[in-house]
């Protein structure tokens, strides 16, 4: 038979009728149980045997003995049977408003600690039917003008840090997030590190920069704080930044927040430099459809919406981990 012809065979009923011989031992219990004749469920058998080239069942036994490739075909129907329910149960929950799937681009100065509270909170929600949530989370780790990018680009649903000069689009509902406070940091053993504050514009130039890269990829790349030539470490993540700058390999501005217990420890010290702290304000930031959004959106937005959200993902970079 072809590839089609056994795909024809090996239907959800078939499936279920071998869980049924294997599970009440003979085809006339499994016929009982199903309300067929045992003559019906034998030639069924037989069809799936010849679709498939293979003998099910021990044609020797006088009980229903499967063979190994019949206990093949019975754990995998039951996996399958078990994945077709689950297909069934998300696709009623999706007509009940739920999205199938929710992008959410995250900037990654941001608390993940905090972000994984509420990921943790989502996945405990219960629908109608006291099912879990049929939305899937995908999560987009994202650098400045990266997390704006993927939102407008249609790669996000939800961007959880965005910059207030992204912000201005009627294509775009936005909110804010809160002020996030950087500070220039070396490590103790770093050459800046016992020079008298503040330093200049020139001092700093002299010695390598630890940056993180935007991930923009069709908007233009931001740049912060390299001056013209000055050597440069480039690091994909915020986490890997810090740790380049813990061991010396550099300098540069981090997220106050982030290295707060760093320099409590002594294994940081922030120094103050002449052009003074920085500081971004960040939005949460959404695309503007023209309908109520899904209820998975619906949710996250709830919760940005309080106070003590905002503020853990801004602050909460205490369980960061290197």
């Amino acid at each position: 038979m072809s590839a089609t012809d056994r795909r024809n065979v090996l239907t959800p009923e078939a499936l279920a009728m071998m869980d049924t011989i294997a599970r009440t031992g003979s085809f006339a219990a499994a016929a009982r149980d199903m309300g067929k004749v045992p003559s019906a469920l034998t030639y069924s058998v037989r069809q799936l045997e010849d679709a498939l080239d293979v003998l099910l069942f021990d044609r020797g036994s006088r009980q229903a003995t499967l063979t190994a490739a019949g206990h093949e075909l019975l754990n995998e129907g039951r996996r399958l049977l078990q994945e077709i329910d689950a297909v069934a149960n998300r696709v009623r929950r999706v007509a009940t408003g739920w999205e199938t799937e929710l992008t959410i681009a995250v900037d990654d100065a941001l608390a993940r600690r905090a972000l994984f509270d509420l990921i943790a909170a989502f996945y405990e929600l219960r629908v109608e039917d006291g099912g879990s949530v049929p939305t899937r989370i995908k999560l987009r780790n994202e650098v400045m003008s990266g997390t704006w990018e993927a939102l407008i680009s249609g790669q996000a649903d939800l961007a959880i840090g965005t910059g207030a000069s992204n912000v201005q689009s009627s294509a775009v509902h936005s909110e804010p997030l809160g002020e996030l406070d950087f500070v220039f940091c070396v490590a103790p053993h770093h050459p800046l590190a016992d020079v008298a504050e503040p330093l200049t514009l020139a001092q700093m130039a002299q010695h390598r920069i630890v940056a993180v890269a935007d991930t923009a990829r069709t908007l233009d790349a931001m740049t912060i704080g390299v001056m013209p030539g000055q050597d440069v470490l480039t690091l994909p993540s915020m986490a890997a930044k810090l740790e380049a700058q813990l061991r010396g390999l550099g300098c540069g501005s981090i997220p106050e927040p982030m290295v707060r217990r760093h320099v409590e420890a002594g294994r940081l010290r922030i120094k103050a430099t002449e052009s003074g702290r920085r500081s971004a304000n960040l939005h949460y930031s959404w695309r503007n459809t023209g309908h109520p959004p899904g209820r998975a959106l619906a949710w996250w937005l709830q919760q940005l919406g309080s106070a003590a959200t905002r503020k853990a993902l801004v602050e909460q970079h205490e369980g960061l981990l290197l």
